[in-house]
């Protein structure tokens, strides 16, 4: 979706919502592109409007650029404007980056001229590129039509080239601002602006803009200041305006480093309700890849609450415009969401209102990247997981442990901790866990809960929300059979069953697929988002066996004993998924209390 669209659509009416963005750029490692996931992926359940990556000075960053942008847009599932320069980019360049970002699903581009390559002072155009902004604009929209939404920059102090002695001359300023017309005029949909630390300058700037007939939203840039030397390196290197009474609260507590993030919290904070006062409703802040000081200037601004984080489905809608529409998914790859969006690139169509219309889609064979890392999430799960195991015991009390709480990473899960709605049900998940059923996957029974309930809320304000119980485990052959012979007391219970070799063992019909959660909202047809396909669950049966070995068994020596009890587990269990049909008086776990 359009940036400008979303920023419509949020400030128009009756809808006058405040809405804003974070600004991320490419680390130089792999382990600083790790951290800057993990960080992304704690900023984005506050609903940013869309976040962007920039492009590296000289597209120095280029491949990398490219690439974490389709890792946005495609696996953080937030909408993603990703920078276009000019500089060192021929049109062959120009075209690739964005045919790459149009085949990855990316609808956004922040259009700019870009600076000067690392030991160049001056801008030169390369042979068989632009010179400018305005001709990138101009090449995006005369190549590609209306199908990408172009950002623009604007500068409320003016462009760096042209400040003079900390000034930009009038003549200056006011060609600079006819030029930002050009470019808005040429397709340019909205205008972010340069940071800036004087208000009255920025609103200036908004009021100038509109005297000469630019009518699209303008966006504040603002960049909260997290140390001092790195403010002074940067207002320097943007030869921004620094007010006095900055300079004066920061100079007694410059070499405070947590006073001076405290400040730069206050600082941004106050900016921004003198920019909304002034009825602006759109925010980007520069998050120099640090997430805590534009978290709390938000927090502050009463934007987000920290307990609070809206969902308009159970799992995180995606932004690829292939497959926004998409509503429905299998239940099995709820914790491994990044998985699931992996192994079904490519499809034509997906489900939609109805699962049944793309059950019969191909999943992707499992590769390598299914059960890649980060590097710090390996060092956790070596922490907590590859302890010595001497008895099957052992892997019971790891699995309990996790439910409980006391472990905070699973190898079956993408996701950090356990889920709220989840802690409901831990100790009774602790229990059977003891027992030798090795949950991985569950959710309580909720009858009509309100759409906004902090466990259980997702879809909306004013709506009602219903799941059935469910739980996906590991048990051995033994402990299967006297699953299946209790359920015969339940009749409201349906269970499949498969071991690695694909052995199945069931009480419903293969096709039959079961809405598992679904929800009623004013003026819409009933919403059904999780569902168990018994066709789903064949395909996910090997990606989750074979977690025992590359997500658990690996991390240990291959002389370890503890590998050879883990693989065994692997070759001879089974893999379950029970609901229970009866979402207002069931009882999942009655069914393992004499077991």
């Amino acid at each position: 979706m359009k940036v400008i669209e979303k920023i419509r659509a949020a400030t128009s009416g009756n809808d006058d919502r405040v809405v804003f963005s974070f600004e991320f750029f490419p680390p130089k490692t792999e382990d600083g592109v790790d951290n800057l996931f993990e960080k992304m992926d704690r900023m984005v359940v506050y609903n940013p409007s869309f976040c962007d990556i920039t492009w590296g000075a000289g597209g120095s960053t280029a491949d990398l650029t490219l690439e974490i942008a389709n890792r946005m847009q495609n696996m953080v599932c937030v909408e993603t404007m990703m920078h276009l320069t000019c500089t060192n980019m021929p049109v062959e360049k120009i075209d690739h980056a964005l045919k790459t970002i149009k085949d990855n699903g990316i609808q956004n581009v922040l259009a700019l001229r870009g600076d000067p390559p690392h030991g160049q002072d001056k801008f030169v155009t390369v042979e068989g590129g632009f010179s400018c902004a305005l001709d990138l604009v101009k090449h995006i929209r005369s190549k590609y039509g209306d199908y990408f939404g172009i950002t623009v920059a604007g500068y409320p102090e003016g462009h760096p080239d042209v400040i003079q002695d900390g000034v930009t001359p009038l003549e200056v300023y006011q060609s600079e601002l006819a030029y930002l017309k050009k470019k808005v005029d040429a397709g340019g949909e909205v205008i972010v602006t340069q940071l800036f630390y004087d208000t009255d300058i920025f609103l200036k700037f908004v009021n100038d803009c509109r005297q000469i007939g630019i009518t699209c939203p303008i966006v504040p840039g603002i960049m909260p200041i997290n140390n001092y030397k790195g403010f002074l390196r940067m207002t320097g290197f943007c030869k921004t305006k620094i007010p006095a009474e900055i300079t004066a609260a920061l100079e007694p507590i410059k070499d405070n480093e947590e006073a001076v993030k405290a400040y730069g919290i206050h600082l941004g904070t106050e900016m921004c309700k003198k920019i909304l006062a002034s009825g602006i409703r759109t925010l980007h802040l520069y998050t120099l890849n640090m997430d805590k000081s534009a978290l709390a200037i938000l927090i502050n601004l009463g934007l987000i609450e920290e307990s609070k984080i809206s969902r308009s489905l159970p799992w995180r809608r995606p932004t690829n415009v292939l497959r926004v529409k998409e509503d429905v998914r299998p239940i099995f790859w709820a914790n491994r969401p990044k998985s699931y969006i992996s192994r079904t690139l490519g499809w034509d169509q997906y489900p939609q209102g109805r699962w049944g219309d793309s059950r019969n889609a191909s999943y992707g064979a499992l590769t390598d990247y299914q059960f890649m890392r980060p590097r710090s999430r390996n060092k956790k799960l070596l922490e907590e997981w590859a302890l010595p195991l001497e008895k099957v015991e052992d892997i019971y009390e790891k699995f309990m442990k996790f439910c409980l709480g006391k472990l905070k990473t699973s190898p079956w899960s993408e996701l950090d901790g356990l889920q709220p709605e989840t802690k409901i049900i831990n100790e009774q998940l602790g229990s059977i866990n003891m027992k030798g059923f090795l949950t991985i996957n569950s959710q309580p029974a909720v009858n009509g809960k309100p759409s906004d309930s902090l466990s259980f809320g997702w879809g909306g304000p004013n709506g009602y929300v219903y799941q059935k119980a469910y739980l996906e485990l590991f048990c051995s052959p033994e402990k299967l059979n006297a699953l299946v012979e209790k359920c015969k007391s339940f009749p409201f219970f349906t269970y499949m069953a498969v071991n690695k070799q694909g052995d199945w063992v069931s009480n419903v019909d293969k096709a039959h697929v079961n809405a598992v959660t679904w929800g009623v909202f004013p003026a819409k047809e009933v919403i059904q988002p999780t569902v168990v396909d018994p066709a789903s669950f064949d395909v996910w049966k090997d990606e989750a066996f074979e977690i025992w070995s590359r997500g658990w068994s690996q991390l240990y020596p291959k002389s370890d004993p503890s590998k050879k009890l883990l693989e065994e587990i692997k070759e001879r269990y089974y893999l379950v998924s029970l609901v229970d049909n009866d979402f207002v008086h069931g009882d999942l776990f009655a069914v393992f209390e004499d077991i």
